[in-house]
């Protein structure tokens, strides 16, 4: 009962914010906290990325006084998102709380972003070495990856997989998702 009344009185805020990322105009990189959270480059796919795991116009949900979860998950990576929404989904008053980005390292600096460069960097490799696979051997200069493009693909793929782990797909499981923290 006392992490329930905890959960209305951290969350219970809404969030000032409306509309989305793309309405942000940022002229440098700006650290996590304050108004954004941290994301850099504010492109297309960071926008995309962004509506979906940190929406700018989120509004927390209101409970009822006297309201108890059965379940509350603490962070909205791999583990708080399955917990929330498959407890949801089973018929458990489950709650995700999330202060940054939903989907944890994962989606946004390990996992997804790590594999993306990883595929590059064999890419660039095989090139490089077309010749012992039966290839044309290129100039070094041609097998070399543009960092630039690397990057893009990169963003891009995050922000295709990022509706899966979105606060929106968390509530449509039936699951409480909140912005904050207490």
């Amino acid at each position: 009962e006392r992490l329930a009344q905890g959960l209305q009185l951290c969350c219970s805020r809404e969030m000032a914010m409306s509309g989305s990322w793309s309405e942000v105009k940022a002229t440098g990189p700006m650290p996590s906290g304050g108004p954004h959270p941290g994301v850099w480059p504010l492109d297309v796919h960071n926008v995309k990325l962004l509506d979906n795991v940190h929406p700018r116009g989120w509004k927390n949900p209101q409970s009822p006084d006297g309201f108890v979860y059965d379940l509350i998950a603490i962070g909205a990576g791999a583990g708080g998102l399955v917990a929330a929404k498959q407890s949801a989904r089973r018929g458990a008053k489950s709650a995700l709380i999330e202060e940054h980005l939903a989907g944890g390292d994962c989606l946004n600096v390990g996992c997804v972003p790590s594999k993306a460069l990883l595929r590059c960097a064999r890419a660039a490799a095989e090139r490089a070495h077309a010749d012992l696979l039966g290839g044309v051997k290129r100039p070094r200069e041609e097998a070399e990856a543009d960092f630039a493009k690397v990057m893009e693909r990169m963003r891009r793929l995050r922000a295709q997989i990022a509706p899966v782990d979105s606060l929106s797909t968390t509530t449509a499981a039936g699951a409480d998702a909140l912005v904050g923290r207490g």
